[in-house]
Formats: C-alpha cells, sequence, structure tokens
C-alpha cells in the first residue's frame, strides 16, 4: 500500500483487500443458505454474518454484494416469453463483469462501505464506527438507485459502532428502504443490541479445515511456513490468525514456547531471558503481542488438556502433547491453569497499560509460570 492511500483498517497485512477475493472457502452451507432463500422470494433486508475472526465474513459480504448488484432483479413471475427466470446456482460473478470491476476500483454507485474511519484532526484511524459515518449512509439512502436496481450496504464491522452509531443504524433497520440490502459482520454478535440482533438474519461462518486453510492461504498469495495441519489447529481454523502466523514466524516461535514450558518447573533462564530480549526493541510489538497471544494460547491448551484428560489430536509443535499431559494431567490441574491464566493475563494488561519495559513484562509473565507449575 502506498503512502498517498488511505488505511484500510479492513485489510488484514499481506493479504488482498476482502472486495478483491474473488471467492469464498470453506463456507458452502452459509453460500446455499442465502443463494436458497434468495431463489425462493425470501431475500431478507438485513443479513448479519457472524464467526470467528478470519474465517470469511468479509468475503462473503463482498461476494454476496457482486451478486445482488449484478443479477437483475426479477418479481418471479413470468418472462414476456412466457418462461419463469431461470434460478442462479451460484453467487459468484465473473470477476470481468463491469460491476465487479467498479466494485474493485470502489466506484460502484450502488455499493455504501462502512468502516471505522480517521480521525479529521488527527489523521489516526478511529477505534470506533461512529455516528457520522452512520448519518453518510442516510444520505446514500435518500438518492435512487442506479438503473432501478438494487442497493447494497457492508458494515464492517457492526460490533465497533458507538452508541449513537448503533442507534442510528437502527432506525434504518426498523424501516428498511426498498431494494436495499444491508449486510452486516459481526465478530462479537453478543455486543450488539439485542434490537439490531431480531431486526437480522444470520448467516454464521465456521472454522476452516486444514485443507480448506491450506486452500485460502493459496488464494490469499501467502508462503504457507510449515505445517498446515499445526497452523490451522493453532489459528483456530481463521486464515486470518493463520497468515499472521505464517508471515510473522508463528510456528518457529510456539515452538520455542513449547520448548521453554517443557522445562517447567525447573525453568530454563537462559531461555527466558532470550525470548524477553526478543521483544525488548520498540519495532518488536507485533512480535510482543504474538507471544502474549500464544502464551495465553498455551495455558489454554494446558486447562483443556486436564479437564478432558487428552491433549489436542493435533500439536502445534513437535513434543507439545508430551508437555501438555505432564503439567496438566487431570481436572485439578485444569482449574488451576485456567485460573493462572487469568491471573497472568490480568498483570500482562496491567504492565502494558503502564508501558512496562516489555522484556521485563516478558520476564514476570514467565515467571508466574514457572511459580504454577511449581506448585
Amino acid at each position: 500500500m502506498s503512502e498517498d492511500t488511505p488505511p484500510e483498517p479492513d485489510r488484514l497485512d499481506g493479504a488482498p483487500h476482502p472486495r478483491e477475493t474473488a471467492r469464498l472457502i470453506g463456507q458452502s452451507r452459509a453460500e446455499a443458505e442465502f443463494l436458497d432463500a434468495y431463489n425462493a422470494g425470501r431475500l431478507h433486508h438485513a443479513w448479519l454474518i457472524t464467526g470467528p475472526r478470519g474465517t470469511g465474513k468479509a468475503t462473503l459480504a463482498w461476494q454476496l454484494a457482486r451478486f445482488l448488484l449484478a443479477t437483475p432483479p426479477t418479481d418471479g413471475g413470468p418472462s414476456l416469453f412466457g418462461d419463469a427466470p431461470t434460478p442462479p446456482d451460484t453467487l459468484t460473478i465473473d470477476p470481468d463483469h463491469p460491476v465487479a470491476r467498479r466494485i474493485t476500483a470502489k466506484s460502484e454507485p450502488g455499493l455504501f462501505h462502512i468502516t471505522r474511519s480517521p480521525h479529521p484532526q488527527t489523521g489516526k484511524m478511529r477505534d470506533q464506527i461512529t455516528v457520522d459515518d452512520v448519518r453518510a449512509l442516510g444520505h446514500f439512502l435518500q438518492l435512487s438507485a442506479p438503473d432501478g436496481g438494487r442497493r447494497v450496504v457492508i458494515v464492517d464491522a457492526v460490533d465497533e459502532m458507538n452508541v449513537q452509531a448503533s442507534n442510528a443504524l437502527l432506525k434504518m433497520l426498523e424501516e428498511p428502504p426498498a431494494r436495499t440490502t444491508l449486510l452486516l459482520i459481526a465478530h462479537q454478535p453478543a455486543r450488539l443490541l439485542p434490537t439490531i440482533r431480531s431486526r437480522c438474519r444470520e448467516l454464521r461462518l465456521t472454522a476452516l479445515s486444514p485443507t480448506d486453510m491450506a486452500e485460502a492461504l493459496v488464494l490469499a498469495g501467502v508462503d504457507i511456513e510449515g505445517d498446515t495441519a499445526a497452523l490451522a489447529e493453532l489459528a483456530g481454523g481463521s486464515v486470518g490468525e493463520a497468515i499472521r502466523l505464517s508471515q510473522g514466524g508463528g510456528l518457529s516461535l510456539y515452538a520455542d514456547l513449547v520448548g521453554m514450558f517443557a522445562t517447567f518447573p525447573a525453568g530454563d533462564r537462559g531461555r527466558m531471558l532470550r525470548l524477553a530480549d526478543g521483544v525488548s526493541a520498540r519495532t518488536a510489538v507485533p512480535r510482543l503481542d504474538l507471544m502474549l497471544w500464544q502464551v495465553d494460547l498455551i495455558m489454554a491448551r494446558l486447562a483443556r488438556t486436564g479437564a478432558l484428560g487428552a491433549p489436542p489430536s493435533v500439536e502445534g509443535s513437535s513434543g507439545e502433547a508430551t508437555m501438555l499431559l505432564r503439567l496438566s494431567p487431570d481436572p485439578q490441574r485444569a482449574r488451576h491453569w485456567a485460573q493462572a491464566a487469568e491471573e497472568i493475563g490480568a498483570r500482562v494488561r496491567h504492565g502494558r497499560a503502564v508501558n512496562l519495559d516489555p522484556a521485563a513484562l516478558i520476564l514476570d509473565m514467565f515467571i508466574k509460570i514457572q511459580q504454577t507449575a511449581a506448585t
């Protein structure tokens, strides 16, 4: 992305924007549910697209937008020649279709896209969608639909709206304009106003299988590092997390952390210091975030192993299963690890809030984990 291109909060670094992704992988059930509703004449005015992060929610929304804007609306009756129109059997639109090309170029007049925007004074990306963003949608809806066709609105993500923006959107959901479909992406639908959820039909996406994950990463042009099955396991079936792991050396870092956990409760001070030094630089914030996330993941897998009496079926790194069973062999240890994860997470959040030195933060976390293993 060039310096003159405005930032896009719904674009994942190292991957194409969802509007540029021609095909959705691993979500055929959600696609079929929407297509069946369309062909049956039950197209709801608002669809809530939910599911884990990185499973294709935005890709599906842009696919639905292309389909709706490129497919001529019919009244369901016979044509001038006496034959009923043939119902579409796919949501896929040719990338060379004029609608698809206009959407890629961000020039489609029948589409309105809402996401977080930069603050007009600071230029920094807001952490919420504001009421001004939704009011701009109101102006769009007052315009006549191009060529008498449909209009589509994508909100990414609706759970990032502040209270005022949510109330403004609710009014539009209560009085939906004709021939307008709203596609609302939600990572945490429980955060939404119940009245918003009740006025939408939900399309839920699921975690991707290792095979679908590999295909989606190839489609995104991402070079896969290491074992695809381990990548899918640690990413929880999320392409977004898999990209972050693959590009950030995530699998090798996870192997280092598993190796360190394997030394507990005795511990390996040198290994702890080396890992802590790896996030000490100011430019190492992404690696710090990745390490904190992976440590939290290992403790969750420890709790799960003790609760179920068996480790996960797929190892994130060689030797992980042995380590998990040794440190968490029973439900009592599982509860202990779950409680420790909560307490350590609170310490980490406090340390980051007061700008504690990253290396000191990581070393303190490792010491607490060592103490937990020794209890």
